[in-house]
C-alpha cells in the first residue's frame, strides 16, 4: 500500500489517485485514535465499535450487536458484559416482545464517548470551517459513498472466509 507521505505525487498522478494514496495514513491515524480512547475509558476497540452502533442506531439485541462489529455470539455477550460493567450500556427488556433482551448505550457511556472525541470534533470543525457550502456537499458525498463501499467490502471479505 503506498502513501502520500511515502511517496510524493507524481504529474500523472489525477487528484482522485492523490486522494487515495492519502487515506491509509488518516485511517491509521483514526484508529490510533480509537485505541487510545477505548483505553482511556478501560474498553477495548470493539467496545466502542459497539458503542458507536448504539448511538448511531439505538438499542438491539446482543445477536445483531455480534454482526454489526464482527464478533461471534459468545464475544458479543462478553463485550456486552463489559460495557455493562463500565456504565456505558444497559440490558433492557423489547417492548414490542418481552422475551428478547436489548442492549441500550447509557447517558453516561455516549457522554463519556463525545467528551474523549471532543478534541477531534473541534479540530475536524476547524478544518472544514475553510470549506464553502459546495465543497462541504461533496466531502459529505464522498464520506457517504465511501462509507457505502466500505461496508459493501466488508461485507465481501466476511463471505470469503
Amino acid at each position: 500500500m503506498t502513501t502520500s507521505r511515502h511517496r510524493a505525487p507524481t504529474t500523472g498522478d489525477s487528484l482522485a489517485d492523490q486522494v487515495i494514496d492519502a487515506l491509509p495514513d488518516w485511517i491509521t491515524y483514526l484508529i490510533q485514535i480509537n485505541a487510545l480512547i477505548a483505553d482511556r475509558m478501560g474498553l477495548v476497540v470493539t467496545d466502542l465499535h459497539c458503542l458507536h452502533v448504539l448511538q448511531r442506531d439505538g438499542p438491539t439485541t446482543t445477536g445483531a450487536l455480534a454482526i454489526e462489529v464482527g464478533l461471534t455470539p459468545g464475544a458479543a455477550s462478553r463485550m456486552v458484559d463489559r460495557l455493562v460493567a463500565a456504565g456505558c450500556v444497559r440490558r433492557v427488556p423489547d417492548a414490542a416482545d418481552r422475551r428478547r433482551v436489548l442492549v441500550e448505550a447509557t447517558d453516561e457511556g455516549a457522554g463519556r464517548a463525545e467528551d474523549h472525541y471532543a478534541g477531534l470534533t473541534a479540530r475536524t470543525r476547524e478544518d472544514l470551517a475553510s470549506y464553502d457550502e459546495d465543497q462541504l456537499r461533496a466531502l459529505l458525498h464522498f464520506v457517504r459513498s465511501s462509507e457505502a463501499s466500505a461496508r459493501a467490502e466488508v461485507r465481501r471479505l466476511r463471505t470469503r472466509r
